[in-house]
């Protein structure tokens, strides 16, 4: 089912908790400035309200991570699995490289780019490299053979995800910074100081949370967390050169008894 799927580790970690970031000095206002002591029809309201937003910010950070990636990747010249490929990338030693496209270029059954043809016809060549790296995804996919892609593949996500509502955070930043100044204003005509306390609480939250976002967050950050997750599927061909260069398993067969 779709909603088990979001309960998935790629889903908790690279969707879920940059939703949950995004929305933090948000939760935190409900958190504090409602109160729990008994389950009402507000508490009810505002948990509900929470399920919803969690839902609806990790979707919405999908969808702008995806149109971010788009333009990174044309403002650096392609996807970092396609321009580590390439001949004049020095991401990944030529040796190394030249062993894996002739191993990549036998399971597709294709020829690979010669060098004269890749300086001839770029994009011809980057076709070719398309199909390893959808090859590789493809046979990769198990998290636990492929711990430490799985690992880059996740930060990667994270990072793509949490820039896609940056934009979002700070706006709710911005509201909820507004709405606790005008309560702390209304309670100065008073002396409940406890919920004084709690609206600074919220106030402190809202402001580590915007440094966070400001200065963590950004295309840089998304940029090297797809280079090293470019680099480390493309030196996935390692574990499968290694298995087939590791020797068959041969059945040990039983020797006849000799006749006297």
């Amino acid at each position: 089912m779709d909603i088990l799927k979001f309960f998935d580790t790629y889903s908790i970690r690279a969707r879920l908790f940059p939703a949950i970031i995004a929305a933090a000095p948000a939760f935190a206002a409900l958190a504090l400035l409602i109160s729990w002591k008994s389950l009402g029809l507000s508490n009810l309201i505002a948990t509900l309200g929470i399920l919803v937003l969690l839902f609806a910010i990790s979707d919405l950070s999908r969808a702008r991570g995806r149109a971010i990636e788009k333009k990174l990747y044309a403002e650096h010249g392609g996807m970092p699995s396609i321009t580590m490929f390439r001949r004049n990338d020095e991401t990944i030693d030529a040796g190394s490289k030249d062993r894996y496209r002739a191993f990549l270029a036998n399971q597709l059954a294709v020829n690979v780019p010669s060098p004269a043809d890749e300086m001839a016809n770029q994009a011809a060549a980057d076709a070719f490299y398309i199909q390893c790296g959808n090859w590789l995804r493809q046979n990769t996919r198990d998290t636990k053979k492929f711990s430490l892609l799985f690992a880059e593949n996740i930060t990667y996500g994270f990072r793509r995800n949490l820039l896609g509502v940056k934009a979002l955070a700070l706006c709710l930043n911005v509201i909820v910074v507004s709405v606790c100044t005008f309560a702390l204003w209304r309670l100065s005509w008073n002396t409940d100081t406890s919920q004084g306390s709690r609206i600074i609480v919220v106030l402190v939250v809202a402001v580590a949370h915007a440094a966070y976002m400001l200065l963590a967050v950004n295309r840089s950050a998304v940029w090297d967390a797809s280079r090293a997750y470019g680099r480390e599927l493309i030196l996935s061909c390692e574990s499968f050169l290694a298995q087939s260069k590791s020797p068959a398993r041969k059945t040990p067969t039983r020797k006849s008894a000799s006749k006297n």
